[in-house]
Parts: C-alpha cells; sequence; structure tokens
C-alpha cells in the first residue's frame, strides 16, 4: 500500500483518479493546485505524486522544481491533455517520473503507477543505504578502552537487536544520544528513520503537536496539516531525550501512545497506527522523580524495559587519550598535531565535569592554542583554571614515616619537564620558580 496524492484544479479529474487508484488499496489524498500539494509533501511523506501541468498559483512544473529544490524524494507524475512526443520529452527533461494524458485509461493509469511505485521503492533503497552507512559511521564512533564501557557497548548490541524500549540515564556529556544511535544502528530498524526529540527544549504548550502533529485549523497558526514525531519515526527509532522534563499531561499521552501503538493528532479524531521503537535518557534521577509525583509510575516502568548507564569520564579515564587523539584527528589540523605525555596526564587528572563533550571542546581550543604541532600541560593550562584555583592545593599529606625531601624535588621537577614538553621556563612556571631556581633544582638530580 502506498500514498498517493493527486494535485489538479479540477475536482472531477482528482475524483476520477482516486477511484482508479484507490481499488488498488493504495491511500490517495487531493490538493487542488500545486501551491497546497507543496505544502502536503513538505509535511506528509508521499510515495508518488500525480499532478496536472496546467494550474492556478503553481502549476505542475512549479511544483516539481519545488520539490526537487527541497530534496523531497518523491517521484512525480504529469497529466497532459496532448499525447506529444514533445510533451513527454519536456516532462522527463525536467524529472518527471512519468505522464499520464487525458482522457483517460485506468489500465494505462494503474501501469503508470505501478511502475513510478517500484522507481520510489527504489529511491527509498538508496536513502535507507544512506542511513545505514551513516549508522555504520555512527558506530565507529564509539571511542573506548575501557572494559566499563566495553560491557556496556556489548549490552547495546545485543538488546539492539530485539524491539524492547531502553532508557539511558547519565550525566550531561557522557554519549546517550550517541549510545542511542548505536543501538538504533544495531537493529532491524537501521535501514528506517532515527529522530531525536529533545524533552525539554520544547515548550510545554507544543509538546503535544511535536510529539503526534496536527490537523490544518487544530490551533491558531496551524495552517496545514503537520505530522509528529512519532509518525515521522515509524518503521525506525524515536529517540526521546532528557524525557524527565516532560510535562506530566504529556507523559500521559505519550504512555497511551506507546500501549496503544496509536496516536491521534492535535484536532483530529483519526487514530493512526505507528511502529516504533523508543529510546530514552534523563541525566536526571528517575526515580526520585517519581516518589516526587513529578514522573509517572506507570510511564517510568513502560521506558525503563532495559537500562543503560554509561559512567562519567571521570570513571573511565582509560578511554581519555584514546578519545583525545581522536578528536584531535577532527579538529581542522588535527593530523599534524601531537600530544605529550605532560598533556596525557594532565588529562587524565582533571575531573572532567563537563564529560566527553567538555574533552572535545578541550582539545579543540588546544589545537588552536598549540605551536610548533605539540600540546603540551602548559597549551592545556586554561583546565586548571576551570577547575577553579587551589582546588588541589594544599591536599598533600605528608606520611608518618616522612619522606625525602631530595627525592621528592627530583620527582617533582621531572615530572614538570614532562609536562611542559621538556621546556624549562614553562616547568619552572608551574611549580612557582624562577627559571634560575628550578635549574638549581635541576643540578640536585
Amino acid at each position: 500500500m502506498a500514498r498517493i496524492l493527486i494535485v489538479d484544479d479540477e475536482e472531477k479529474i482528482r475524483y476520477l483518479l482516486s477511484i482508479m487508484i484507490g481499488r488498488r488499496a493504495h491511500l490517495v489524498d487531493q490538493a487542488k493546485d500545486g501551491a497546497e500539494a507543496l505544502e502536503m509533501v513538505s509535511s506528509t511523506p508521499y510515495d508518488m505524486v500525480i499532478t496536472d501541468m496546467k494550474m492556478p498559483r503553481l502549476d505542475g512544473t512549479g511544483l516539481l522544481k519545488q520539490i526537487m529544490l527541497l530534496d523531497i524524494p518523491c517521484p512525480v507524475v504529469f497529466i497532459t491533455a496532448f499525447a506529444t512526443v514533445e510533451s513527454a520529452v519536456e516532462a522527463m527533461r525536467m524529472g518527471a517520473a512519468d505522464y499520464l494524458t487525458k482522457p483517460f485509461e485506468e489500465e494505462s493509469v494503474l501501469l503508470t503507477v505501478e511502475r513510478t511505485l517500484k522507481l520510489s521503492r527504489i529511491m527509498a533503497e538508496n536513502r535507507d543505504l544512506k542511513k545505514q552507512l551513516d549508522n555504520g559511521a555512527c558506530a565507529s564512533k564509539m571511542i573506548f578502552e575501557s572494559k566499563v564501557m566495553s560491557d556496556i557497548i556489548d549490552l547495546a548490541a545485543k538488546v539492539g537487536k530485539s524491539d524492547s524500549a531502553i532508557l539511558i540515564s547519565g550525566e550531561s556529556g557522557t554519549g546517550k544520544e550517541l549510545l542511542a544511535k548505536y543501538i538504533h544502528g544495531q537493529s532491524l530498524r537501521s535501514h528506517k528513520r532515527f529522530v531525536p526529540l529533545n524533552c525539554a527544549a520544547i515548550s510545554p504548550n507544543l509538546v503535544e503537536s511535536e510529539l503526534f502533529g496536527y490537523e490544518k485549523g487544530a490551533f491558531t497558526g496551524a495552517n496545514k496539516r503537520s505530522i509528529g514525531k512519532f509518525e515521522y519515526a515509524s518503521g525506525g527509532t524515536l529517540f526521546l531525550d532528557e524525557i524527565g522534563d516532560l510535562p506530566l499531561d504529556a507523559q500521559a499521552k505519550l504512555l497511551r501512545a506507546l500501549q496503544e501503538k496509536k496516536i491521534q493528532r492535535v484536532g483530529g479524531n483519526a487514530e493512526i497506527p505507528v511502529d516504533v521503537r523508543i529510546v530514552c535518557a534523563t541525566h536526571q534521577d528517575l526515580d526520585g522523580l517519581v516518589e516526587k509525583n513529578r514522573f509517572r509510575r506507570d510511564l517510568y516502568y513502560r521506558i525503563n524495559v532495559f537500562p543503560l548507564s554509561p559512567p562519567p569520564l571521570r570513571e573511565r579515564k582509560e578511554d581519555i587519550p584514546a578519545l583525545a587523539v581522536h578528536f584531535l584527528k577532527e579538529s581542522f589540523n588535527g593530523n599534524d598535531v601531537v600530544l605529550t605525555d605532560g598533556a596525557k596526564r594532565l588529562l587524565a587528572q582533571y575531573p572532567w565535569p563537563g564529560n566527553v563533550r567538555e574533552l572535545a571542546n578541550a582539545i579543540e581550543r588546544a589545537v588552536i592554542l598549540e605551536e610548533n604541532n605539540a600540546i603540551t600541560a602548559q597549551t592545556l593550562s586554561f583546565l586548571k583554571k576551570a577547575h577553579g584555583p587551589g582546588e588541589n592545593e594544599g591536599d598533600y599529606k605528608l606520611p608518618p614515616d616522612g619522606v625525602c625531601l631530595q627525592t621528592l624535588e627530583t620527582d617533582i621537577v621531572r615530572q614538570a619537564l614532562d609536562m611542559a614538553g621538556q621546556n624549562q621556563t614553562v616547568a619552572a612556571k608551574m611549580l612557582g620558580l624562577t627559571r634560575a631556581k628550578f635549574r638549581v633544582l635541576m643540578k640536585r638530580d
């Protein structure tokens, strides 16, 4: 069953074609001119469009040009009253898939429709292949070396093959959306859409229309029908980020949609079946929100079938060097820049409150600041300032048995030199010493 749009300023032509095509169990919508049709194809995915060439406001050729300009993947068939070679050639030259001539013969119409739908399926397969390649690229961006992340990825790969709802919990910047894309790429739905929606970024009074869409005239400003994220993601994966910020009334409607697998557009009565896989994410404690009656308990159980919790970066420091090198290569001149051992040590010591996202930003900033094609601890000194002065000062505790001061000084000098890339001036500055005093300590070694 396909969805087909018929565009003609003559109602009897639209009616006749709708009857013919409807007999093959296809869904048929109608538009009275190209302008109305353009609004419809912009908001609703159609498998093909059949349009008259001459119409008021926007004619068939203008509609085709707009569809191609907007890169809407929908083949167009022209209706013409002149069965001439010239009109057919002109239609094909502009990008039409085929053409129909008036008066219509039902057999010819149905043959043209089926032939064009085969083209539509080929176009869809090409789009799906591109999505699969994108998903593969996304999976390759899962950079890790730690066992804890290896275990998370293994679980994600296993649950990805099912249709179970997944709740990804973790701090901001831990890569929850990237993990959700990886799960989608491992699923049987990988050839369909991955549709993200940030619940925290939507005005509360627009959540329902974003999720379920709306009909023309449903509210002020609704001058055309619009499909929501559920319909748009049908067959694929709907990723609801920051689900904890969803208003309670929207939570009830979301729960019904998940239970019934049907939705109603705002302002509409028809129940529309949808087939989506739900992956949710949050940085909040949903258990706590449930106890405070700020999140529905029944919805929580519905979305928390399989929980995943990617750890913060400070708990998987083994991943920091690999991630840093990855982000370095992604930077505009990262291929020619290296990280010194001192820089790597500083990256490992920093607590990363912003997690992987902060690390990516830090590397990008360091690439801009670097000199001599090397990022040193001095290049990354802005991290210590961001962490706050004095947070690590005074933490050293003298052990009960004491220490060898000379050995301690030698070790500190060596660490400072390593972190500074063997630059004595920078190393001295790190220890709060003049270069002369620093050189005295070096000579004691």
